[in-house]
């Protein structure tokens, strides 16, 4: 009975991160470039009272045996790197990665990070910036902003801008956008504000141009919207709050057997 206790504990502590994981993907529903976490479970040691396929008898052999497991533990809470659905903007430097890659960003301090969501910005010195004002890489900068009618984005990434010289409308390329991916995405770490960072689980970052060699292509004027499914999230959280009490349960019922137990002199 108190192996039914523990066991138990440790299915309620399990659902309570569940919980935790689905919370995270609701309340990202609405971020650019989002993708949505699971959290699996392993169960944990059995007690082996009895081993299989022992022998009963000189001429007899048990076909199952006697083992009795002790609960259950989180093993890894990885992303799921699914493609989102495209929200049209109409902003000129918005862009959606349709297939395989990340946005390669430039961190303070020397490093670097990579993302999904494209909603990036011209900074003051008219470099292409996320809402944090870190830089794409490779760096593509738009001088004399002033200038610039409109600004194009290829498939395959290249950067062009159409300028008023003199009364004359002139096409520049100013940059090539560059994606990236890795052999094991969801061994990314996440670091919060829509940006992963390569790890030895994921591999070092494969560089290529967008809409080649596999890697997906750009969308000007689209961003990639949140994989959260909304519904299917609700439909887990109501699973997690019923394993939960299912749960609780198991240690009430344990506790009323070890009760019992106590009472028996009286």
């Amino acid at each position: 009975m108190l192996r039914a206790l523990w066991t138990s504990a440790s299915g309620m502590e399990a659902q309570q991160t569940n919980l935790d994981v689905i919370s995270n993907n609701i309340a990202n529903v609405n971020t650019v470039g989002f993708k949505r976490s699971r959290a699996n479970f392993e169960d944990l040691i059995y007690q082996d009272i009895r081993d299989p396929g022992v022998m009963s008898s000189d001429e007899n052999r048990v076909p199952s045996g006697i083992q009795i497991g002790l609960g259950v533990k989180l093993s890894d809470v990885s992303k799921i790197f699914t493609q989102g659905s495209l929200i049209k903007t109409d902003k000129p430097l918005d862009i959606a990665i349709q297939g395989h890659g990340f946005f390669k960003i430039e961190l303070p301090g020397g490093g670097e990070a990579y993302t999904r969501a494209g909603n990036f910005q011209l900074d003051d010195e008219g470099y292409v910036v996320t809402p944090e004002g870190y830089k794409l890489y490779p760096n593509i900068q738009i001088s004399s902003p002033e200038t610039v009618v409109s600004i194009s984005i290829s498939p395959n990434g290249k950067v062009y801008v159409v300028r008023n010289t003199g009364g004359e409308q002139v096409t520049e390329e100013v940059g090539q956008i560059k994606l990236y991916r890795f052999m094991n995405p969801a061994g990314l770490k996440a670091l919060g504000g829509n940006l992963f960072a390569k790890t030895d689980a994921s591999g070092e970052p494969i560089e290529g141009d967008p809409n080649t060699d596999g890697f997906g292509k750009l969308t000007q004027g689209f961003l990639e919207a949140s994989n959260v499914n909304i519904v299917e999230e609700m439909v887990n959280l109501i699973v997690a709050q019923r394993a939960y009490e299912i749960n609780s349960k198991g240690i009430l019922t344990a506790d009323e057997m070890l009760r019992t137990v106590a009472n028996l002199k009286s």
